[in-house]
């Protein structure tokens, strides 16, 4: 064989040594779905939930990718707009598996995310709702193996909120607002279990459905009621309108206003005297600097940090169930070492269940998929203009709730 002749095979076999490397070093990236209602009711929520999964994303991408058995494997995020509504959500849904998504993550309006579940039971896929689903969809075998939900469901709501208001606040008779819904139903049921638990008295109770603008009407009964506290299951927009007029009405000087969960969007949509002094929830507040436990607010810190760099502001609740979800979704691929639903499933339920939400403290999985914390929410209290020291100074941290304690047990759902 001639020198130019060896010298080409030489090269050429370099070169194929060479693209094999690089390609087992560097394997294609996969993609997972955000979906969520980036347009409509929702909308805030929906954006700080988007921001939430891509700096999960971001979070797995700057340590070079998902460690796989062949290698580092980067995460793309696909983003649609599912508009809260059902037609539109599965159609973009089936859009995104027929585009080779990997994981699927999303969700404000709970009912378009039990009708996502049905199809992932049929053909699995990781499927990660961030909204708080109805308290029915945790019965048994009504979820599928590969669905697990960062939120619980509006039932522990109601129950944290009852319980923090007549063990924390010492309240005694509660007027309750409900949403028509399951979301205001089930919250009602759970504030109604601590009430019955704790020795408190429901002196009333109504309901509107989503949407409604004027709570004058409501509002009348509960000040004709004369509860010591006012617990509302309004949310997002409602909850804003709700609040406004309870204070123009002057409820707040007669009684204690409890929205039942809220989020910073909804408070930086209040007025600061409307803000001032309402009771609430909250999955997660970013200032936890003077919380007792100083591991956690430690992480909720690093969280804080790492939300405020990529988007200059701090992280909302919805931020934080998103962040977790896809956490936990990227958790359960990398146990499994493969990207099968029903393997990074088992793995993320290995050990009981147990993981760290990197955000606000230890956790585990349930068995019926929904995560049960140490530090479920955080009974916060809203400031007024004079307590607050920049804009995002909305809520003191005054307590917590948390553990199996909060949650509907596992016999109520058939387990």
């Amino acid at each position: 064989m001639n020198k130019f002749l060896l010298k080409t095979l030489s090269l050429a076999l370099f070169t194929a040594f060479a693209t094999n490397t690089s390609l087992a070093a560097d394997p294609p990236p996969i993609k997972v779905g955000i979906l969520l209602p980036l347009t409509g009711t929702f909308a805030a929520v929906a954006e700080t939930q988007r921001d939430g999964a891509l700096l999960a994303i971001d979070v797995i991408n700057k340590r070079g990718g998902l460690n796989m058995p062949n290698g580092k494997v980067k995460v793309e995020g696909v983003v649609a707009d599912d508009e809260a509504k059902q037609d539109v959500g599965v159609r973009r849904y089936r859009y995104m598996v027929d585009e080779g998504v990997k994981g699927l993550g999303g969700q404000t309006f709970a009912p378009l995310a039990y009708a996502i579940n049905a199809m992932v039971q049929k053909n699995p896929l990781p499927y990660f709702p961030v909204c708080v689903m109805a308290k029915e969809a945790f019965e048994k075998g009504k979820l599928s193996p590969t669905t697990f939900a960062t939120a619980y469901s509006p039932w522990t709501v109601g129950y944290m909120a009852g319980q923090a208001a007549i063990k924390t606040l010492g309240k005694k008779k509660i007027f309750f607002l409900a949403r028509a819904d399951s979301f205001g139903w089930d919250i009602r049921d759970g504030v109604y279990a601590a009430a019955k638990e704790y020795g408190a008295e429901i002196v009333g109770y109504d309901e509107l459905s989503l949407g409604t603008a004027d709570y004058t009407t409501v509002l009348q009964k509960v000040k004709a009621a004369k509860p010591d506290v006012f617990i509302a299951s309004q949310f997002a927009a409602d909850a804003v309108a709700l609040l406004k007029q309870a204070n123009q009405m002057g409820l707040n000087k007669e009684m204690t206003i409890f929205n039942a969960f809220i989020t910073n969007t909804v408070a930086k949509g209040l007025p600061p005297e409307a803000l001032e002094g309402v009771y609430a929830m909250h999955y997660f507040y970013y200032d936890l600097d003077n919380f007792p436990d100083k591991e956690v607010a430690k992480s909720a810190k690093e969280f804080t940090n790492l939300y405020r760099a990529k988007y200059g502001r701090p992280p909302d609740a919805y931020a934080a169930i998103a962040y977790i979800a896809y956490l936990e979704m990227f958790r359960g691929f990398e146990l499994s070492k493969s990207f099968d639903p029903i393997k990074s499933s088992a793995a993320i339920q290995a050990n009981g269940g147990a993981f760290n939400t990197n955000v606000k403290g230890p956790a585990l999985w349930r068995e019926d998929h929904a995560a049960e914390y140490k530090y479920a929410a955080f009974l916060v209290k809203g400031k007024g203009a004079k307590e607050q020291k920049n804009e995002w100074d909305l809520f003191s941290v005054i307590g917590s709730a948390g553990g199996n304690q909060v949650m509907p047990s596992l016999k109520s759902l058939g387990y």
